[in-house]
Formats: C-alpha cells, sequence, structure tokens
C-alpha cells in the first residue's frame, strides 16, 4: 500500500511538471482574466477548515510541486495538530495557524502571500468566509454548498462582480468519469435533444447525524457536531449539489439555459425518531428520541429549465439505503440510467427494441478526454479520482489568473435550490421562481465546464 501511495504521489507530481512544460491544464478554466494574466509557477494556498474534508483537499495539494501552504485556520486543535503534521510530513515548512477564535480567518486573510483559500467548514460559514476571501483579493474555492439563503447567493454573485475577484464551487462529482462520459455523450448527441433529467443525493447519514451514539451537538464528532442541527430546523433539499451540478453541465445550465421555477414536496420524518430509538445506545427514553425534526425523510424537487427540460432532485438521508446519486438523462434518441450499481442505456437504432444495453462499452467509448489522457494521475487523490480533477481546477485558475469552470454564478443558482424548496414545501408546493443570478447573460453564455480538452 505504501509503494502504491508513493506512486501516485510521483505520478501526480509528474503530472504538474508535464502541464507546466506542454501548456495543459486550462480547459478546466476558461480563458477570462482578471487582473494580471502573467501565469505563476507556484499556488500560495491557505486553508479555512481542516478537519475531515479540508484535509482530504490538503493532501492532494501537498502531492503537487506547485503548491505552497503558507497558513491554515481552524478552531480545533485536534484537526490543526494532524493538518500541521501532513504539512511537515510533506516537505515544506510549518505553516502558520489562525486559531484564536471563530474569526481568526479573517486575520489570515489580511496576509499577502496567500493567492487562493480552499474553504471546508460548517455550511453555516460558507457563503461570509467565502465573501471575505474574495474581498481579501484571493481565489475562494467553497466546498458545497455554497449558500443556504437567497441571500447569501446573490452576496455571492455580488462580491465577484464588485471585486472582479472569482470563486469555485468544489463540486467534485461533476468531475467523475462516468459523470463526464455522459457529457461527452450528449455534447456528441447520443442522446439527441436532452428532454429530462433525474438526480439527487441518497445516502443513509444516520451515523453522521448522531456520532457517538445518537449524540449531536457540542462534543460530537465530524459533522453530527453542526449538520444534524439543520434536520432539526429545515425541512427541503439541503444538499442539492452533488447531483445537480452535473446535471448542469449536461444542460449547459447558465450558458445557454437556466433554471426558471421549482416545486418541492417532502415526506413525513421518521427515519431520525427511528434510529434513535432503535439504537442500542438510545431507546425511548432518551432525551433526543423527544425531538422533532422538520427535515423530511424524502424531498423531491421537480425542476423546470428555460430550454424546456425538467430536473427531479431526491434528497434521502434518513432512512437505510445504499448510497445513490439516480442519476437518468433522457433525450429523443435514447436514455441512459447509472450510478455505481446501476449503468443501464438504451439509445433507438442500437439496441435492441425495449430492451437495455449495458453501459460500460457506452462508457468505454465516450470516455471523457481528460480521463482518458490524465486519468492515471488521479488514482488515489479520493472519491474515485475525482478530488484530483476538482483541485487541480481550482490550482490551475489560481496560478494562471483565470475565471474558474465552476464560478458564482454556478454556486448561486445550484445552491437556491435549498431555500426555494423550502419555501415551496412550506407553501404546499407552490412553485418557486428561480432569480436569474446572470442577469440575462445566460443567453449568450457559452459552455465552459471541460470544452477544451485538446488544452488539459
Amino acid at each position: 500500500m505504501a509503494d502504491k501511495m508513493n506512486n501516485s504521489k510521483i505520478d501526480r507530481r509528474n503530472f504538474v511538471k508535464v502541464a507546466a512544460l506542454s501548456g495543459i491544464g486550462i480547459s478546466l478554466a476558461p480563458k477570462l482574466t482578471f487582473g494580471s494574466s502573467l501565469f505563476s509557477e507556484k499556488a500560495r494556498i491557505g486553508f479555512i477548515g481542516v478537519g475531515g474534508r479540508g484535509r482530504s483537499h490538503l493532501r492532494n495539494l501537498l502531492n503537487r510541486d506547485d503548491v505552497i501552504i503558507p497558513a491554515f485556520c481552524d478552531i480545533d486543535p485536534v484537526a490543526n495538530e494532524k493538518a500541521q503534521e501532513m504539512i511537515v510530513k510533506a516537505g515544506h515548512e510549518k505553516a502558520d495557524v489562525y486559531d484564536k477564535n471563530e474569526h481568526a480567518f479573517e486575520q489570515m486573510l489580511e496576509r499577502e502571500d496567500l493567492d487562493g483559500v480552499i474553504i471546508s467548514t460548517p455550511w453555516l460559514w460558507h457563503t461570509k468566509m467565502t465573501i471575505a476571501t474574495m474581498k481579501a483579493g484571493k481565489y475562494a474555492g467553497v466546498e458545497v454548498s455554497a449558500a443556504n439563503t437567497l441571500q447569501e447567493c446573490w452576496d455571492l454573485v455580488n462580491t465577484f462582480e464588485e471585486t472582479g475577484v472569482p470563486c469555485m464551487i468544489m463540486e467534485n462529482v461533476c468531475y467523475r468519469r462516468d459523470v463526464m462520459a455522459v457529457l461527452n455523450m450528449v455534447r456528441q448527441g447520443v442522446f439527441g435533444e436532452p428532454v429530462h433529467a433525474r438526480c439527487g443525493y441518497r445516502h443513509d447519514l444516520r451515523g453522521v447525524k448522531f456520532n457517538p451514539g445518537v449524540n449531536f451537538g457540542e462534543g460530537s464528532n465530524g459533522e453530527a457536531r453542526w449538520r444534524t442541527q439543520h434536520s432539526i430546523k429545515r425541512n427541503g433539499d439541503l444538499y442539492p449539489t452533488h447531483g445537480v451540478g452535473p446535471v448542469a453541465t449536461w444542460l449547459n445550465i447558465n450558458r445557454g439555459n437556466r433554471f426558471v421555477s421549482l416545486t418541492s414536496h417532502a415526506t413525513k420524518s421518521r427515519g431520525l425518531h427511528d434510529y434513535i430509538v432503535n439504537h442500542p445506545e438510545g431507546g425511548k427514553d432518551h432525551p433526543n428520541a423527544k425531538i422533532k425534526f422538520e427535515l423530511g425523510d424524502v424531498v423531491t424537487t421537480q425542476i423546470n429549465t428555460a430550454n424546456g427540460e425538467t430536473i427531479l432532485v431526491t434528497h434521502d438521508t434518513n432512512l437505510p439505503r445504499p448510497y445513490s446519486l439516480n442519476f437518468e438523462l433522457q433525450g429523443t434518441k435514447g436514455l441512459t440510467d447509472f450510478d455505481y450499481n446501476t449503468k443501464r442505456i438504451y439509445i433507438e437504432g442500437k439496441s435492441k427494441p425495449h430492451q437495455w444495453d449495458d453501459m460500460q462499452p457506452w462508457l468505454e467509448k465516450y470516455d471523457h478526454p481528460l480521463w482518458k489522457r490524465y486519468g492515471e494521475f488521479a488514482a488515489g487523490s479520493g472519491h474515485g479520482g475525482m478530488d484530483f480533477f476538482v483541485d487541480n481546477a481550482f490550482i490551475e485558475s489560481v496560478k494562471r489568473k483565470v475565471k474558474p469552470p465552476l464560478d458564482a454564478y454556478d454556486a448561486a443558482a445550484w445552491s437556491a435550490i435549498s431555500p426555494l424548496s423550502e419555501r415551496s414545501i412550506t407553501n404546499g408546493g407552490e412553485p418557486q421562481d428561480f432569480p436569474d443570478f446572470t442577469r440575462g447573460r445566460w443567453i449568450s453564455n457559452k459552455p465552459i465546464f471541460a470544452v477544451n480538452s485538446d488544452e488539459y
């Protein structure tokens, strides 16, 4: 295992050298500059949040020769110790640590030796930290979702437009290999004209929301410290971007198309209560068994687009089930239904009538050029390799001083699903209109995500 990890590290470092020599690395970022257009050989990156997800990004960046980590910020001493150990072990100088209080990140952002900052913190901090980072003149890479309210969505867009400093929503599933193969199929017309898509976040998170046992909040571990509170207070699609991000790239959202409206519905809430009552450390007399959870166990949202497609999005995190993002794309020539455990496709004139084909040969035939050429460098980077691509897109954007491929407008449109779904459910499924965060520019904007494959 150690040899494999070392080889992966060498491979990814070789990728950086090859990329620099050949001028590759930019198809994940459009050629639109802000500030200086000079290429930087190294990106100086800070971190706000070095918990599990933050350290995953940190690990990938430490495997590169073109990144320096001058500083990071977190209020968890255990997380800080682990992050510093990783930095030193990778041969870097010790980073400065900002850990005084919840606003210590503001002091870190005053530094002049940071080009970009990756933000991996609890959801309620994402927007305010991203805005502070942009106002400080530093690229912001924000974990998902990027915002919780419509006002926060507008704040992201307005801050970008006021400062000219980009932010990138770090939606790694957009770079999943099968997702990008389907993107390639869409662009080559395999499915004809897209008509309908399905996606979601269907993930049993009961053991995440309660950790250890049936505990959450202060004194708990990981996301149980903060995530469970959202399930108590909110009823809507709280985590839409893993599914919607890929679909948005297939349907050219914000670039010739846009989300227009949605309706949402929620089931009753039973899963989290039953988990507490039936857990060996819980029971019907446990204090947490008295909590009323607002979040419906299954939330379904139907989105209408300007080009006439519909998108069905499902949020399902409170019941026992295998993990699935539930992807489907249907067009005038056929459809695909796929995820980790289901890979099937039907193309009229190619498949036997009314019979599914195994999707694997199609995935191999239409494997996206980015994965064909650089998949080996992604080995071991996390989430099946897609973390390599999302981190690389951010770093290359910072180094080349160009706008990232997933930008403030994407962050706003995708994240807006959460507050709009909450509003729709509260009002009995009433339709909710999406703001046009691009202010009409979606009409003439061109697709940019993974388009210029010859350059990457």
